[in-house]
């Protein structure tokens, strides 16, 4: 296919550090324009795995202007709603999708998809035009006013023109970005670990969340006949706890069990399943906030720039927008990569700063209450909630989904009909 050239200036080496959706999003536009796009993922091959993930909002509109909405839709998960369970696994209370195509989504969203299946999607669409290097992370780099040269975990380096940070919540990118001793971490006291387990024939489509005094919660969603997502969440302010996530998997997974271990439902089950799941994840819930993305040739993209943590329902749907909105304006400015970031900034901030906004750690406690009694209480008011129809009505009679009004720029480079 024919790669129209927007501009009379050289094409752009760009270097991209993480090959999660955020960075092939950006390889996407950035191709479309006639740069030289390389991305380099640590992990040996493309890291399609991880958790249910959701597009909202300007996230869905983001994927429609890359052609891959049908991609998406071929490969959705079946999650019809959300049920509050007890511990016979009864349900108390449902909130269902609102499947309207009006107003906002609830908690489960008309888009839910597995994060490893977005990944596959966003790498068949980028590469044929895109250099992937797995197996390979940047360990540094130094800049001047004409080039970033970065260095490899091989022990390599190159030269390139712009060196990008998609390279998660953790990025080691960012860190050289800030200044020494930036925190850029916002706690909400929350932790969670996800794995899989079998699927059982009692796994229906509803996604079942289950209440445990000492604000715990488990949550568990099928997303295929034969696997079953597994999530513990509890709120602990602990140094044990935030240290957890960096000790080796097998004290994740003693910690994890020990803090369950009592919870009751089917938390056997769950805990038996750790030792035979083909991944086992532990994270805090954090935000990512920082007054600065960018620093000379170097600027963060997506959760490296902006995490807006799981509670935001719009993670995933900001790495898309980011992607956009950076590559927009590298395209407009492919000369002058000075403006082009700082237009990246004022331009995609107002929007992070709505999706963040979003996640408020009052309410979030309120919703994993510490005793039997405050469970008791939320489930009932959920229970009457739902019988008379206000999340549904809710969701249909709101105007917007998370995003706000913000609307998504022009296109950063036509989609040609190849």
């Amino acid at each position: 296919m024919g790669m129209t050239k927007r501009s009379r200036t050289q094409p752009l080496r760009v270097l991209v550090a993480g090959g999660g959706v955020a960075g092939q999003a950006l390889a996407f536009w950035l191709t479309r324009s006639g740069h030289r796009v390389t991305v380099v993922e640590r992990f040996p091959a493309l890291r399609a795995t991880g958790a249910q993930v959701d597009l909202r909002g300007q996230g869905i509109e983001a994927v429609k202007r890359m052609g891959l909405l049908d991609a998406v839709r071929g490969k959705l998960v079946d999650e019809a709603g959300v049920a509050f369970v007890d511990a016979r696994g009864t349900a108390k209370a449902t909130i269902m999708a609102n499947t309207s195509g009006r107003g906002r989504q609830t908690l489960t969203s008309e888009y839910e998809i597995m994060r490893g299946d977005l990944v596959r999607i966003l790498h068949d669409a980028t590469r044929d035009d895109t250099e992937y290097v797995f197996g390979k992370s940047v360990d540094g780099f130094e800049q001047d006013e004409h080039k970033v040269v970065a260095h490899f975990s091989d022990g390599s380096s190159g030269e390139f023109d712009l060196l990008v940070g998609a390279d998660g919540q953790g990025s080691r990118i960012r860190r050289a970005v800030l200044p020494e001793g930036f925190d850029p971490y916002w706690r909400v006291g929350i932790h969670m670990a996800y794995w899989f387990v079998p699927r059982i024939a009692s796994d229906g489509n509803i996604r079942d969340t289950y209440m445990v005094p000492g604000g715990r919660q488990i949550m568990r969603r099928s997303h295929n006949p034969t696997e079953t997502q597994v999530y513990f969440v509890i709120r602990e302010e602990s140094d044990e706890a935030s240290a957890i996530h960096r000790a080796p998997v097998e004290r994740q997974q003693e910690f994890w069990a020990d803090r369950f271990r009592d919870a009751g439902w089917q938390t056997e089950r769950f805990i038996e399943g750790m030792k035979t799941s083909p991944f086992f994840y532990s994270q805090e819930v954090v935000q990512v906030r920082t007054d600065t993305w960018s620093k000379g040739r170097v600027v963060l993209a997506g959760d490296a720039a902006h995490c807006a943590s799981p509670y935001s329902g719009m993670g995933i749907s900001g790495g898309l927008v980011g992607a956009h909105v950076l590559a927009g304006e590298i395209n407009r400015h492919p000369g002058d990569l000075p403006t082009a970031l700082a237009n990246y900034d004022s331009v995609l901030r107002p929007f992070i700063n709505e999706i963040q906004g979003e996640v408020n750690p009052r309410l979030l406690r309120l919703g994993m209450p510490m005793t039997r009694r405050a469970i008791d209480v939320f489930q009932a008011a959920t229970a009457l909630a739902c019988f008379l129809h206000v999340p549904d009505l809710a969701a249909r009679l709101s105007k917007k989904d998370r995003g706000g009004n913000w609307q998504l720029p022009e296109n950063p480079a036509p989609i040609s009909a190849a």
